[in-house]
């Protein structure tokens, strides 16, 4: 199963690339939501974060975000924590969700790949990019946010410039290129590859 990962900053518009892709027949595990969906229902990461942050950090056994995002708050040594106990339960989902699928490829959806050092995972990365003062504008709409802490949190993720240049594909999502055509390009470039190594991986097994 080969796994591509596919990300991009608040506001880029990932999710409706993914939509694209399954509605082409690709599986999408949208990591983000996954992974707060363990913290409530994986025994393993749940017992973790109670012996770091308390058992009260969960309250009708559901984690209280509220309180969580209090103590990590502008303390980077407990967001790593976090991080560190949060990454490997997704990565174990994400793998056992791997083996239910049957097409020739797959796709992560997460936020921060790049800057999360996970792209090495992959074996494409696609990144899906759109222009500040858009991307600003539709987190605004979406969420009722002001523009200065849309733009904070833009500011903590990598700048696309950088991200451009590792990425394997990028969709440009800025109101002037199409992305459903995009998409669909770099679908069949993924299909048209994994075929190809495959029909090569497989005359290696008979040598």
């Amino acid at each position: 199963m080969r796994k591509v990962g596919i990300t991009g900053g608040i506001g880029s518009g990932k999710t409706s690339a993914c939509q694209v892709f399954e509605l082409l027949g690709i599986p999408v595990y949208y990591a983000d939501i996954r992974a707060k969906q363990l913290m409530n229902t994986d025994p393993e990461l749940k017992n973790a974060l109670e012996e770091n942050f308390g058992k009260d950090i969960y309250e009708n056994r559901q984690l209280n975000r509220r309180k969580l995002s209090g103590l990590i708050f502008n303390d980077k040594a407990l967001l790593e924590k976090v991080n560190g106990l949060v990454h490997p339960a997704v990565a174990r989902d994400f793998s056992q969700w791997c083996r239910q699928q049957t097409t020739p490829y797959v796709l992560e959806e997460a936020a921060i790949l790049f800057e999360n050092n996970m792209a090495s995972k992959f074996w494409k990365m696609i990144l899906v990019t759109a222009p500040e003062a858009l991307r600003i504008e539709r987190v605004c709409k979406r969420d009722a946010a002001d523009p200065q802490t849309v733009r904070a949190r833009i500011n903590n993720q990598w700048p696309d410039e950088k991200k451009i240049k590792l990425a394997d594909y990028v969709i440009y999502n800025d109101n002037e290129h199409m992305m459903v055509s995009q998409v669909k390009s770099i679908h069949h470039k993924l299909i048209e590859e994994a075929q190809q190594r495959d029909t090569v991986e497989f005359h290696w097994s008979l040598e």
